[in-house]
């Protein structure tokens, strides 16, 4: 299996494009500048061995340099071998509201960007608990399935959207019925359903899922990102706003946070319920809770046995670094006297 240890480095060939505007800006400065100066053919004689061509080329060598450099950083490097190895843990589902209320703006930046911000923090803190995401509006669907890969599990939550879902409505029924088929993988482990909503829910039918989720041991916690006084729900294009939803009486609506349907999933499932304002809150909540839960073992397999190849991509790198330091910026003679385009003045004259 091939894989970079440090992914988070390729964030740094964003670099990359911002030099290249900067040179070619140099390139016309500079062209703009010699024009006032003298004329080209004037230029030509009073500098007959300058190479536009060496100066191209020795920006592209120190940027493929730079670009080898960074994949050094990341580490790539192979498995060359699976193992089975024993874990402990706990099975921790998320469920993440995506209904179109997760807009409203009473809690910052807005409900729905707080709520991942409040996942990934949880996750960070995570060892070696398995984790998985649902999501659900007005029906619920599975995101990522239970994994120790947690950069995975928080790349698909940080792409979740309130367009994933076509119906409108907040099911939260659908969705702890969906968390409940999650943990058939070990009917021994702990379970965790992780609730993120305003609360609000326009389906109904929590008591049949509650009285399932307490027959299989699954504790909720349940985080109502919302506030009491509540907000409108913008809709917006490209960062601006373009109206508020209305009701079929035109008027605007006001989602407010439905705490008693949060505290209801929190106290029959002998789970918790926690205020999403603070993020930090919410995640020292969460791991006091985790702490005092049984781990569970089971097995994982991964692959082992890594052999790092950063090495030559430095080395690459270093090389194109001594290469371009023996690129001048005038003409090679050698090639000039090749003349292979049969310019006048070809062979040295």
């Amino acid at each position: 299996m091939y894989q970079f240890e440090q992914p988070i480095y390729f964030y740094a060939f964003a670099v990359i494009p911002l030099l290249l505007l900067i040179y070619f800006w140099v390139l016309l400065w500079r062209r703009k500048a010699q024009k006032h100066f003298a004329s080209k053919v004037m230029l030509e004689k009073l500098v007959p061995n300058r190479s536009v061509f060496k100066t191209t080329l020795k920006v592209i060598t120190i940027l493929l340099a730079l670009s080898l450099l960074i994949v050094a950083i990341a580490n790539p490097r192979l498995g060359s071998k699976m193992e089975t190895i024993e874990r402990e843990g706990i099975d921790i589902v998320f469920a993440l509201d995506v209904s179109k209320s997760m807009l409203a703006k009473d809690i910052q930046p807005n409900r729905l960007d707080k709520s991942k911000q409040i996942i990934n923090q949880i996750i960070n803190k995570l060892k070696e608990d398995r984790i998985g995401i649902i999501g659900y509006a007005g029906s619920a669907f599975p995101q990522v399935p239970l994994t120790t890969d947690y950069n995975s599990a928080k790349l698909f939550l940080n792409n979740m959207h309130t367009d994933m879902v076509s119906s409108e409505g907040t099911a939260i029924a659908e969705a702890i019925d969906m968390a409940n088929r999650f943990y058939t993988l070990n009917d021994n482990s702990s379970r965790v359903l992780i609730l993120l909503s305003d609360g609000e829910d326009h389906e109904g039918g929590l008591d049949i899922v509650i009285e399932e989720a307490k027959n299989q041991g699954i504790r909720v916690i349940a985080v109502g990102v919302a506030t009491e006084r509540g907000a409108p729900i913008p809709i917006e294009e490209n960062g601006v706003l373009q109206y508020y939803i209305r009701d079929n009486n035109n008027e605007q609506v006001i989602s407010k946070l439905g705490v008693e349907t949060m505290l209801k999933l929190a106290n029959e499932t002998n789970g918790a319920y926690i205020s999403g304002a603070n993020t930090k809150e919410v995640v020292d909540t969460v791991n006091e809770f985790l702490l005092d839960l049984d781990k569970t073992s089971y097995e994982s397999q991964q692959y082992a046995e890594f052999t790092t190849y950063y090495q030559w991509f430095a080395l690459l790198a270093l090389l194109l670094v001594v290469l371009d330091s023996l690129f001048l910026n005038r003409k090679t003679n050698w090639l000039r006297r090749l003349n292979l385009f049969n310019e006048e003045g070809g062979n040295g004259k």
